[in-house]
């Protein structure tokens, strides 16, 4: 078996097989993290909420003696309890926070090895967003030349992560993608994005994930660090990203903070659980807010679990019926930075073609990001190749009860009658165009006029009503324009 099998998917988001030593993990995963001196939730409780891998930090156990001596002993995995596969980080983090580690790269992952993780990471440098250039690329090349360090290493049949680092520079990002691909790595995580989380710079966040993706194979798996939030994993796994690590459910817990998919609420305003969980349903607001701090810790950290891991079934069932577009513009809608960053889509709409199938059941339109679905770029290519009737004047009408030989339609543009009942402008679920944004129409008409070139040496006329009136102008000169309704409408040219 391939150590990374694709099986289902849509958009760029892929449910897939990764192998490890450990076993078998079906991805979209979330890991959550296990912080060996602080469990709120032990380890060996994590299956029963879904996770299949976790993630530990290899910096915290090497730098405290009696977990060292224990990992060292009785393995990763006898240390935390636990019998599915384990991911260990290098003391990054540390890094990032406290700007030193006492521990050096070849030592750190060494001793990754010697405790048995299934998955092992370099000590990267994750540079904070917006650092100068020169930093950036400085702490780029010492992440690279850990990087080569950690391929030249016997590791065994553990897998090798290597982080992709760059801050918010595309080009180095990319820099980095392209030559963590040539050392040839298991694993593709994309690191130093937990500042842009933080403040809600999706934008920043959609903008690095694309360029990287832009770089890597398709079938690299790729890890998004520190993206423990529900409401982040639907656009994350459209963009590509397959495996998540999470100290969200603890961190926000402790603070008394409850996950939703939609954003976070804290628990002193909440008079009713909008969830079925088991701690939800068992209990009220005003019940855990009555209880003392360790046992209301817990059972927050427990309805994070359920509610991210419930979140990621939601999205792989998505993947299964070729609605993940419709799921994530309904999830970016809960807040305007998700929206706004989702919205970046349409200038990699070649590259998301490269991924999203081509044949689905429906196209249900939510908005106007609907438009920039590889569908519809696919459309506009594929209907110029389409034969045309052999008559002289060949009729396009926006008026679906006019005659025609082909038919305007919102961010479809020109659809043939042969095709109203194919996918993806026959299958498409569209608000009349009178309720409609501009911008549906616009695009409509850039297909149309792309149409009429490609087809100069014909003649067309084009029947509009309503609104399309408003955008349907300055059309070719092989085509002339009437009003639905109009007499004669195959003689005079009204463009004027």
């Amino acid at each position: 078996m391939k150590m990374f099998e694709i099986v289902a998917k849509d958009v760029m988001g892929r449910i897939a097989k990764l192998e490890t030593p450990h076993g078998k993990v079906e991805t979209p995963a979330l890991m959550p993290v296990v912080n060996p001196n602080i469990e709120i939730i032990p380890a060996r409780e994590l299956k029963r909420f879904g996770a299949q891998i976790v993630i530990t930090n290899s910096y915290i156990i090497y730098r405290t003696p009696e977990l060292r001596e224990e990992a060292l002993k009785r393995g990763v995995h006898g240390l935390l309890g636990v019998d599915i596969p384990v991911m260990t980080d290098s003391g990054s983090y540390q890094l990032m926070v406290y700007g030193d580690v006492e521990v050096s790269n070849e030592e750190i992952l060494r001793f990754q090895i010697d405790i048995g993780s299934d998955i092992i990471v370099p000590l990267d440098v994750p540079t904070p967003p917006d650092a100068d250039y020169d930093t950036a690329k400085s702490d780029l090349e010492v992440t690279l030349e850990r990087e080569r360090e950690a391929v030249k290493m016997d590791r065994g049949k553990r897998l090798l992560a290597l982080p992709i680092q760059g801050s918010t520079h595309a080009d180095l990002r990319r820099k980095s993608a392209e030559e963590v691909v040539k050392l040839g790595a298991d694993l593709y995580p994309i690191g130093g994005v937990v500042p842009l989380m933080d403040t809600y710079r999706f934008y920043d966040l959609v903008r690095i994930v694309l360029e990287v993706k832009s770089v890597l194979p398709s079938n690299a798996p790729v890890h998004l660090f520190g993206a423990g939030h529900p409401m982040v994993f639907a656009l994350a796994v459209a963009l590509g990203c397959d495996l998540f690590d999470s100290a969200a459910y603890a961190l926000y817990a402790k603070d008394g903070r409850y996950l939703t998919p939609y954003g976070t609420k804290k628990l002193e305003e909440l008079q009713y659980f909008p969830c079925s969980c088991p701690v939800c349903l068992e209990h009220t607001p005003e019940e855990i807010r009555r209880m003392d701090e360790e046992d209301r810790t817990r059972l927050l950290a427990e309805h994070n679990l359920w509610i991210s891991f419930e979140e990621l079934k939601r999205i792989k069932q998505a993947i299964k019926e070729n609605n993940l577009f419709e799921f994530v513009e309904c999830r970016i809608r809960s807040h305007p930075n998700l929206l706004f960053a989702w919205r970046q889509i349409r200038e990699y709409r070649t590259l998301l073609e490269l991924f999203d199938p081509s044949m689905k059941h429906s196209f249900l339109y939510t908005g106007i990001e609907s438009c920039y679905r590889p569908a519809v770029l696919r459309h506009h290519e594929r209907v110029l190749n389409v034969e045309l009737p052999d008559k002289e004047e060949i009729v396009i009408s926006s008026d679906e009860g006019h005659p025609a030989d082909f038919y305007l339609r919102p961010c479809f543009g020109v659809v043939p009658v042969e095709m109203l009942e194919s996918y993806p402008a026959g299958h498409a679920e569209i608000p009349p165009s009178e309720l409609l944004e501009d911008e549906a129409l616009k695009i409509a008409v850039e297909g149309l006029k792309k149409f009429l070139k490609h087809h100069s040496e014909r003649k067309f006329v084009v029947i509009v009503n309503g609104k399309w009136k408003k955008f349907v102008k300055d059309l070719p000169e092989n085509a002339v324009i009437r009003n639905a309704g109009e007499e004669g409408w195959g003689s005079e040219n009204l463009q004027n």
